[in-house]
């Protein structure tokens, strides 16, 4: 107790803009695949195949 310091741990930062367009994420439509989050399923989609091609371009 005395002299222990209680140090916060840094809290996750809530995602709050979707990762493919930069569109603000609302809680009532959002699309969860592997580890964030998204607007909609197109945008998912977009993300990846945009993914899919840096990384063929890198590749070469």
């Amino acid at each position: 107790m005395a002299g222990e310091t209680n140090e916060a741990k840094p809290k996750a930062e809530k995602q709050t803009n979707c990762p493919a367009c930069n569109k603000l994420i609302k809680k009532l439509k959002r699309y969860y695949r592997d580890g964030k989050f998204y607007c909609t399923k197109k945008c998912w989609r977009a993300f990846i195949a945009k993914s899919k091609a840096e990384d063929s371009q890198e590749k070469e």
